[in-house]
């Protein structure tokens, strides 16, 4: 007997995580219901109340600032895969085929 991992998305997760703190019922039911552990059910509730402060902490960039700050973020690892992919073609080149 093969035991599968369930890989839920994150609609299913934000789901049981605000019915957990929304408290529509115990953890344990909730579990049954959704056919979740409990630890795992305690785990998203953590993610989305630890989550919450950075949602009100960007809006106040507003929608403009989060491109701009995502822009600068992504710049030096773009230039570092362009380095890299360099670096490759050039090994692979002299290496032989």
């Amino acid at each position: 007997m093969v035991n599968t991992r369930k890989k839920h998305g994150p609609e299913f997760k934000a789901k049981v995580a605000l019915a957990a703190v929304r408290e529509e019922g115990t953890i344990s039911e909730l579990s049954s219901r959704f056919g979740v552990h409990a630890s795992q059910i305690h785990a998203w509730k953590k993610v989305l109340l630890d989550g919450t402060a950075t949602l009100f902490a960007r809006s106040n960039a507003g929608p403009k600032g989060d491109a701009a700050a995502d822009e600068a973020l992504l710049a030096p690892l773009y230039e570092k895969i362009g380095q890299l992919t360099v670096e490759r073609d050039f090994f692979r080149k002299r290496s032989g085929p």
